[in-house]
């Protein structure tokens, strides 16, 4: 009875924590192999059919196999191999005939593959880049045979350690080549023309000139050559390019590409930088003491996580407005958007296995999760308009519908920062003798600091002093000898004049017993007297405490008191 009685109640709890959670659990596949991330992720209607299906840029296995996943609802409805990792992906209309059907377009490498019905349709590849001169100078010279291979390989690693414009992908796989080897590949490269090929770190999507959700969209590249490309939806030319101080890694973008837009990119060097249109450089920077993990903008607000595992939001001209800590590290961030409540919020997946939703600093709802979340998107799923996808790190896949008589309120998920922290405190004002302190302050600041140096050397000196005097006279607990790691303790009981004394000793070593160990007492003769004042110690097992017990007794009748000292000693001969 007492057993059926508890598994009652805890399916009783479990059902109540179900019914007071906010999503249904629709699907949980543990090993549905699902390898990507966040920006690899798209929710589009692909055959015009009402139906949307789950685009995924997947990287394999151990970053191997790279593919293109096409799922409708559990099941992988198509499956195309890539030719490199994946970098993003996007779903975008192309023009405005009949049907409205949005093209899928997928990042890998230098090149953007677009398909429609899930077809291939049109691959753009970036635009070479210049060639180092020097280095096209020295493959022309070993075309002609001036030079042969250890020569160049000599002058290629001069040119890659000075010059700023990188080597070609054909002189760095020649570095890499063993001497024997070498002679070989210069006999077969050397006719062909040096390329120097960019890659493509990110990409979004920027409507070209209505805010419309059926309108037309531009592609926004991020290279790694630090270059922003948007790209024309039609005939896939450039429209404009920006450049940028370091590698962009995420891109945040609003407005029209025709009237006027403001484009966010996260990039390597641990900086945000703001473009605009006509703008080709950044406007506006917002400098991060840590690395970026993650951009999201919600409601005109740059939220951007950090390795710091921080959330910060920030204005459009680089503005702090709060910070909130997570309490774990964020592998991943998205847009959860619900278009039937005007809400957006942004979601954070976290490695111990949350996923926090937040609108600005305000905790909105905490899913928890089996494994790391990987990867978020949120957003119509079949004929289901709010849907949350998550993967996690072992390839699982997790599908949650949001019920639809849920309402995020803040302050519903777990107790964030209290309400008092972004209360203002009523400072006083400043008083004359504040000012005058602050003056004198600024004034005599080398001497000040100078004077609170030397206190803190007196103070350390007389710490060492103290230190030493203790050693010289066996008042301290740990033996001061390096033979034998010895910790001692004596505890003294009794009112008088009789008291016993007990002596704890401990072997601190960690593996090797202490044999032979002799302790006596040191003490004045008139004034104690102790029946038992030599101890023979018997083996001393690492970690244990074994006590050592005797008397002592006070032969002075006017209170006289003296130090009793332990010394320890190692045993001669037998």
């Amino acid at each position: 009875m007492a057993a059926a009685s508890s598994s009652d109640s805890e399916g009783d709890r479990a059902e109540s924590s179900e019914a007071s959670s906010k999503w249904l659990d629709a699907h949980y596949d543990p090993m549905a192999n699902i390898h990507t991330f966040s920006a690899c992720l798209v929710l589009a209607d692909l055959h015009g059919d009402g139906e949307y299906k789950l685009a995924v840029g997947d990287l394999g296995p151990s970053g191997r196999q790279p593919c293109l996943k096409v799922l409708k609802g559990p099941t992988v409805l198509a499956e195309s191999a890539l030719p490199a990792l994946p970098a993003a992906a996007a779903a975008f209309l192309m023009g405005q005939h009949e049907p409205r059907t949005p093209a899928l377009a997928l990042a890998s490498g230098p090149c953007v593959y677009v398909y429609k019905n899930l077809r291939p349709y049109f691959k753009f590849s970036l635009p070479q880049l210049p060639p180092n001169p020097l280095e096209q100078d020295l493959w022309n010279q070993a075309k002609e045979d001036q030079i042969d291979h250890l020569t160049l390989k000599e002058m290629l690693e001069g040119i890659r350690e000075k010059a700023e414009v990188p080597l070609s992908v054909q002189s760095l796989r020649f570095l890499q080549l063993e001497l024997s080897e070498m002679e070989a590949f210069v006999n077969q490269h050397k006719s062909k023309p040096i390329k120097r090929q960019a890659v493509i770190t990110t990409m979004t999507t920027l409507k070209k000139n209505m805010a419309d959700e059926d309108a037309m969209s531009c592609l926004v590249l991020g290279t790694e050559n630090k270059e922003l490309l948007v790209l024309d939806p039609e005939a896939f030319t450039i429209l404009a390019k920006m450049s940028l101080p370091g590698v962009p890694v995420f891109l945040e973008v609003s407005g029209q590409f025709d009237v006027a837009f403001r484009l966010a990119a996260a990039c390597r060097n641990g900086n945000i930088y703001i473009l605009r249109r006509d703008c080709k450089r950044p406007k506006y920077c917002i400098e991060l003491s840590t690395q970026p993990v993650g951009l999201v903008l919600a409601h005109k607000v740059l939220v951007v996580g950090s390795t710091q595992d921080n959330l910060h939001g920030f204005t459009h001209k680089g503005k702090r407005l709060w910070t909130v800590h997570m309490p774990a590290a964020i592998l991943t961030m998205n847009l959860l958007e619900q278009r039937s409540r005007g809400l957006q919020a942004v979601m954070a997946g976290l490695a111990n296995g949350e996923v926090r939703i937040y609108h600005d600093k305000a905790l909105l709802n905490v899913i928890r999760t089996p494994d790391a979340v990987t990867s978020l998107c949120f957003g119509r799923y079949g004929r289901e308009d709010n849907t949350l996808i998550v993967t996690t790190r072992g390839g699982g896949l997790i599908i949650k519908i949001l019920k639809r008589t849920a309402v995020f309120a803040e302050g519903a998920g777990e107790v964030g920062p209290p309400p008092a922290q972004a209360m203002k405190l009523n400072v006083p004002r400043k008083t004359r003798l504040y000012v005058d302190q602050t003056l004198r302050e600024r004034e005599a600041g080398t001497a000040m600091h100078r004077t609170f140096q030397t206190d803190l050397y007196l103070l350390r000196l007389r710490a060492a002093r103290a230190y030493v005097r203790a050693l010289e006279s066996s008042l301290n607990p740990v033996s001061a000898t390096a033979r034998e790691p010895l910790k001692l303790h004596a505890v003294v009981q009794g009112l008088g004049p009789t008291f016993k004394l007990t002596l704890h000793l401990q072997n601190t070593s960690t593996a090797r017993p202490i044999l032979g160990l002799l302790v006596c007492f040191l003490y004045n003769e008139v004034l104690y007297a102790l029946p038992r004042a030599f101890f023979k110690v018997p083996l001393l097992v690492p970690g244990l405490n074994y006590p050592l017990e005797t008397f002592v007794e006070s032969l002075s009748d006017k209170g006289i008191s003296d130090i009793i000292k332990v010394q320890p000693a190692q045993a001669c001969g037998k």
